[in-house]
């Protein structure tokens, strides 16, 4: 299989040099561990999704992490957490940079027992699917970056010749065999599949956790409990209303996108790009995945940018609102070539200060609309030229 360079790879190399302990994030399959493995060749690999060194590490923590051979990848942590706690007393012990790589699946776990134990020794970094940039070329045509949303992001589909179908559908049976039974003892395992499809036809909406309870036929709680899981194993992103200072008139509900396009519609059941492109979510899938690019920007990049987007009662909106520091980005994102100036009515009328407002559409031309609001190819917001 063909190796992708990773944007995070200068900085984890930097990171390993400051800090006893380093520890890498991200949904499975992403490449985590292939990317320490590529960085870092003379490493110890461990991987706590083998049962058997499990069982060992879980009868004696203190004896597994005394006895590792330094330095070491210790490959899916929240299988066993409990290391943690030994890992830090042998860091205190003997500090030395860079010797203890963790890997995890489940953000929100792994990042509980960081902050709890490896306070102040550890490097926490998040790997997604890989970005545009990663894979060196943008297609600007709309057929070619619909093909690309239905390949989806993860390496292998971008690296080998495979089913789609078969890869997403393996993808999802092990998702939920390892990552869901472990979080939460789901035992009714179609009424998840059904609730994660149902998810995915409300991709870009606000999550009305009401309705999607009543036609999944469960509580709510169980229903926020669901969430929780997919969150926490970045499956799904949630993307936060703008309202800081804004009263109480705004939209304080968030959206819900995936973090890759390829399982969100394997979900929806697109087999073809021209179906989706011609479909009634190719608009919604559209916006996911220009969202999740800029997601990917500003984690891979360590920009440190808030992300949200912007709705007031009056169902004035933008999509995407990416707050630099120093300015807003305003966007509205259209899945279409044909640009008009009505694009730019919602974003005429929000007051945030300062800011830039810009239509991204599937049209490769800038081209100006009303009150220096401008259109452009949607791979501008990440990239100042083509790849």
């Amino acid at each position: 299989m063909n190796y992708i360079h990773r944007t995070l790879e200068a900085v984890l190399l930097k990171a390993v040099k400051q800090f006893p302990s380093l520890v890498l994030t991200g949904p499975r399959q992403t490449g985590k561990s292939t990317l320490l493995k590529q960085l870092f060749p003379e490493y110890n690999y461990i991987t706590l999704d083998d049962i058997n060194v499990r069982s060992i590490a879980k009868q004696d923590p203190a004896l597994f992490v005394s006895t590792l051979k330094l330095p070491v990848i210790i490959d899916e942590i929240q299988y066993l957490p409990e290391l943690l706690n030994y890992i830090k007393i042998h860091i205190d012990n003997d500090r030395v940079n860079g010797r203890f790589l963790l890997t995890g699946s489940q953000m929100f776990n792994v990042m509980q027992g960081m902050s709890e134990t490896l306070a102040g020794r550890v490097a926490l970094f998040e790997l997604l699917p890989l970005s545009f940039q990663e894979l060196g070329t943008v297609p600007t045509a709309p057929m070619g970056c619909y093909e690309q949303i239905l390949k989806g992001f993860y390496p292998t589909p971008n690296t080998q010749d495979i089913d789609l179908q078969l890869f997403y559908g393996g993808y999802l049976a092990t998702y939920v065999e390892r990552d869901v039974r472990q979080i939460k003892n789901i035992q009714d395992i179609a009424s998840f599949q059904r609730f994660l499809s149902l998810l995915a036809s409300r991709v870009g909406n606000l999550l009305n956790i009401q309705s999607l309870a009543n036609d999944c036929g469960l509580s709510v709680p169980t229903i926020k409990s669901w969430l929780s899981i997919l969150e926490s194993s970045r499956i799904i992103y949630l993307l936060k209303p703008y309202y800081q200072n804004m009263g109480k008139r705004l939209v304080k509900t968030p959206k819900v996108y995936f973090t890759d396009t390829g399982l969100l519609t394997y979900l929806l059941r697109y087999k073809t790009a021209d179906t989706l492109l011609a479909g009634p979510m190719a608009g919604a899938v559209f916006e996911n995945m220009v969202i999740i690019e800029a997601l990917k920007e500003n984690l891979y990049n360590r920009l440190g940018y808030e992300l949200y987007f912007y709705r007031d009662s009056n169902q004035v909106e933008a999509d995407l609102v990416i707050d630099t520091g120093h300015l807003f980005e305003l966007y509205e994102i259209k899945a279409t070539q044909t640009i008009q100036p009505a694009f730019a009515k919602n974003l005429k009328l929000i007051d945030i200060n300062p800011c830039i407002k810009k239509v991204l559409t599937l049209n490769e031309q800038t081209l100006p609309l009303k009150q220096d609001i401008i259109a452009e190819p949607w791979w501008n917001m990440v990239y100042k030229e083509k790849c």
